[in-house]
């Protein structure tokens, strides 16, 4: 019974001795090592990606500013047509401070892109039914309890007078309109206002 068995393997065949084995061991060892540590490498390449991303949209998120009271529109020439808007803003709590650093309208035509070298980083857009002017001039004063300088810091407010000479047709009672206040780094702030009659 146990004969028969044996000759299962025919004389031309052999076995596999230990030291194959070993072998063999060994590579699938050194296979699995190395996809591991493929798989381990990703995984802490992605979660440093990810700390990344996390870190820089919560500065982003820090660099955050607030209309702090009324957008105010002027006539400054008596021509019954708003030449200027102003209002203040402020930055949100435990901010990151904001550079308020204006670029000179050296041709005073209303806009800053035309202009070189361009120091502000805050850039603000006008918006009506028949246009949009984006890069348009604007002035920046501290007001209120401040350190004097044009870094709009936590506690600071900066009034802002946005020159309109470079919008034609002009604004007009009853017009409605848009400022888009976009600052180097962070969220704009949005202000959607009509001009009232009067």
């Amino acid at each position: 019974m146990f004969h028969g068995r044996w000759n299962l393997f025919r004389s031309d065949q052999k076995e596999i001795t230990g030291l194959e084995t070993a072998i063999i061991l060994i590579a699938f060892v050194v296979v699995a090592s190395v996809f591991a540590y493929t798989i381990l490498s990703a995984g802490i390449y992605s979660s440093e990606k990810g700390k990344e991303a996390i870190h820089s949209g919560l500065s982003t998120a820090r660099a955050s500013m607030q209309l702090s009271g009324p957008v105010l529109a002027r006539d400054t020439d008596s021509n019954n047509t708003v030449d200027q808007m102003l209002f203040v803003i402020a930055n949100l709590l435990k901010s990151a401070p904001m550079n308020l650093v204006p670029t000179v309208d050296s041709d005073s035509d209303g806009l800053l892109s035309d202009e070189s070298p361009k120091l502000h980083s805050l850039v603000i857009t006008y918006i009506d039914q028949a246009q949009m002017v984006t890069d348009i001039a604007w002035t920046a004063t501290e007001v209120g309890k401040g350190d004097g300088d044009t870094l709009m810091e936590t506690s600071e407010r900066f009034e802002i007078i946005v020159d309109l000479s470079a919008i034609s047709p002009v604004i007009d009672e009853n017009d409605a309109f848009i400022l888009e206040i976009k600052p180097g780094k962070g969220p704009s702030v949005t202000l959607e206002r009509t001009i009232l009659a009067g």
